[in-house]
């Protein structure tokens, strides 16, 4: 029992230490990427689990990027953008966001109350639906930010569970190491729009005004000066790589997972989060389908509150109002009230017969479209002594900034291409 309770003070400590890089890192594995993910191993087995080594360094550097400019500005990229840049630049940033996070709170809400549903069948989906809103709502109202912060800190635990599911299923782990390590590529609509889901679900839009806006919510926590020196960049590059990597590997253990147990047995097409969760029930067992259901219900309450603080924060800044997690519903009625919609809206969608495991990818194939002009954005900003003083990019952020960049934007190239012309 001793032994127990030093294990989870040590724990404890360390979720302490880590700061926003995990929740961002960790939210980016939501039921979005968990539908996009699921999909693509069911569909193509292990052909793309690859994916998972070249994206970890790609949304490494760009979420650095995004919490230096964090750090050194104390201010989010909204703010930035309005303060350093023509007001269509800011503008062009909304709207090429604003559908995409939407969309993505609807379908997450959407795949939680379908996952709860699974779990408690007498219940509808919808309903869980409107008690995962209402809850989501209460905490992020209700709380302050150091609380919320802490419980979304706990939530990152859930993720845990896919790297347990492979184990209870039989895994040819020679031809899991081969895929990992030799890339393949298959020039066909499929493919195309599957690697463009997997970047947009990983270099998501959301996480970078996210990260930036967190990183410059705790400078000001801290009452810290505006000289940022290296051991705080140190810092905040160790929490950002340690919540990119643990993004990733739970990305690369989720493909692993239906590709192992989906795509063998002829399940390529998940139509639905219940299919997705109940494919895996006869292949690999009840703890495989309990363990799959569970974590989606477990990272929607880990990404729901960061994508709409995201929204929240971008139209606060952009109109200059009262804002911060920190702050009484009557202190920021408006950003509150932005947080309120954007979830209501996404309850809606429900209402209108949106398939949550399409609008889930259709969601990440969205981002994958809009990412490279924001992630263009980011990188000039990032550059620019006016901004960043002398905390701009090193050589390696900038050639790992520009191959995200040259990558989403023939991603996105290649998938319209081979929409309209097949």
């Amino acid at each position: 029992m001793r032994k127990r309770h030093k294990y989870l003070r040590k724990l404890t400590a360390g979720l302490k230490i880590l700061g926003p890089g995990l929740v961002t890192g960790s939210s980016d594995d939501d039921p979005s990427g968990i539908a996009t993910y699921s999909q693509v191993g069911a569909q193509f087995g292990f052909a793309a689990l690859w994916t998972a080594l070249v994206t970890f360094p790609l949304m490494a550097a760009i979420q650095e990027m995004c919490a230096r400019i964090g750090l050194v500005t104390s201010k989010g990229l909204t703010s930035t953008l309005r303060f350093h840049y023509p007001k269509w630049v800011l503008w062009l940033m909304i709207a090429f966001s604003f559908p995409a996070i939407i969309l993505n709170i609807g379908a997450d809400i959407a795949g939680m109350g379908a996952a709860a549903h699974l779990i408690v069948p007498v219940v509808p989906a919808f309903a869980f639906s409107i008690l995962f809103t209402v809850l989501i709502l209460a905490a992020i109202i209700v709380f302050p930010y150091k609380k919320v912060a802490g419980i979304l800190k706990w939530f990152c635990i859930t993720l845990l569970v896919y790297l347990a599911v492979p184990f209870f299923t039989d895994v040819n782990w020679a031809d899991v190491f081969k895929s990992t390590i030799i890339p393949h590529i298959t020039w066909s609509k499929d493919y195309i729009n599957a690697l463009v889901a997997i970047l947009g679900t990983t270099i998501s839009p959301y996480l970078f005004f996210w990260q930036a806006t967190m990183e410059a919510e705790d400078v000001k926590k801290k009452g810290r000066a505006l000289m940022v020196d290296k051991r705080m960049i140190t810092k905040m590059r160790g929490d950002v790589d340690t919540g990119m990597l643990f993004s990733n590997v739970v990305m690369f253990f989720i493909i692993l997972t239906c590709g192992s147990v989906l795509y063998p047995h002829g399940v390529h097409q998940i139509e639905t989060v219940e299919q997705a969760a109940t494919a895996l029930r006869p292949i690999a067992g009840d703890m495989a389908y309990w363990l799959f259901a569970m974590g989606i219900i477990g990272t929607g309450f880990l990404a729901i509150p960061v994508l709409s603080g995201s929204l929240s924060y971008m139209f606060a800044e952009t109109f200059n109002w009262k804002q911060g997690l920190d702050k009484k519903f009557y202190q920021a009625r408006p950003f509150y009230g932005v947080i309120i919609i954007s979830l209501v809206i996404g309850v809606l969608l429900n209402l209108i017969g949106v398939n949550p495991v399409q609008g889930l990818l259709y969601a990440a194939m969205l981002y994958g479209l809009t990412a490279p002009v924001i992630v263009l954005v980011v990188l000039h900003i990032s550059n620019n002594p006016a901004v960043m003083g002398n905390e701009i990019n090193g050589r390696w952020s900038n050639i790992l900034g520009w191959l995200t960049f040259l990558l989403m934007a023939a991603a996105a190239v290649t998938m319209l291409y081979l929409q309209f012309s097949t």
